[in-house]
């Protein structure tokens, strides 16, 4: 038996606080718990459409293509305002596929041509609806067409990296790396490096 058989939730209300970048809502729920009991429960939820990362290795330099932008809640809460992170974007109505090629190259110039699928996750399931498709694929340096960067009329400001893979883990603990897609990459490409040729 499961200990949430007896439990349920049921929408009340909701109330839309803001719909600018991303909507936010306000929502009332009645919780119906594990033993039963239904309490009024208030929640807030940011409605982020899905996404894509990738994590893209060149076997051959055995380095990794990441890139650094300006990211508004690190510099809110004291971390450096400017993160290392995996190729990311927003499916924008794409299949995730086709959206994080087309992310890899407008934020590192890198042709991704065979891609594979890992696995997708909820990176803050507390408040966040957003789920990430998480891809990785080998590139090389011929793979390298454009300038990346990101785009001008989206106000990107990407810098691309190339960054010894075995060099990721002291810097995701020297603080230097902090983003979670980011680190749950490096991480699967340290257990999985053989497969990555």
């Amino acid at each position: 038996m499961n200990k949430f058989d007896k439990a349920k939730v049921e929408i009340v209300s909701e109330k839309t606080l803001s719909d600018q970048w991303t909507r936010l809502s306000t929502f009332d729920i009645d919780y119906t718990d594990s033993t039963g009991d239904t309490h009024r429960v208030k929640r807030e939820i940011y409605h982020r459409t899905p996404a894509a990362c990738i994590l893209l290795y060149d076997p051959k330099r055995e380095k990794v293509i990441l890139v650094r932008q300006f990211r508004l809640p690190a510099h809110l809460t004291g971390f450096p305002a400017w993160m290392i992170e995996v190729p990311a974007g927003l499916l924008d109505g794409d299949h995730p596929e086709e959206a994080i090629r087309r992310e890899a190259m407008e934020e590192t110039g890198f042709r991704v041509r065979d891609v594979r699928f890992l696995f997708k996750a909820f990176t803050s399931p507390g408040a966040i609806t957003e789920i990430i498709h998480f891809f990785a694929a080998v590139v090389d340096t011929t793979d390298r067409i454009g300038n990346g960067g990101g785009l001008a009329h989206e106000h990107e400001d990407i810098e691309v990296l190339e960054v010894p893979l075995a060099e990721t883990m002291a810097m995701i603990e020297a603080g230097e790396i902090y983003d979670a897609k980011t680190i749950m990459l490096l991480q699967w490409a340290m257990l999985n490096k053989a497969s990555l040729k």
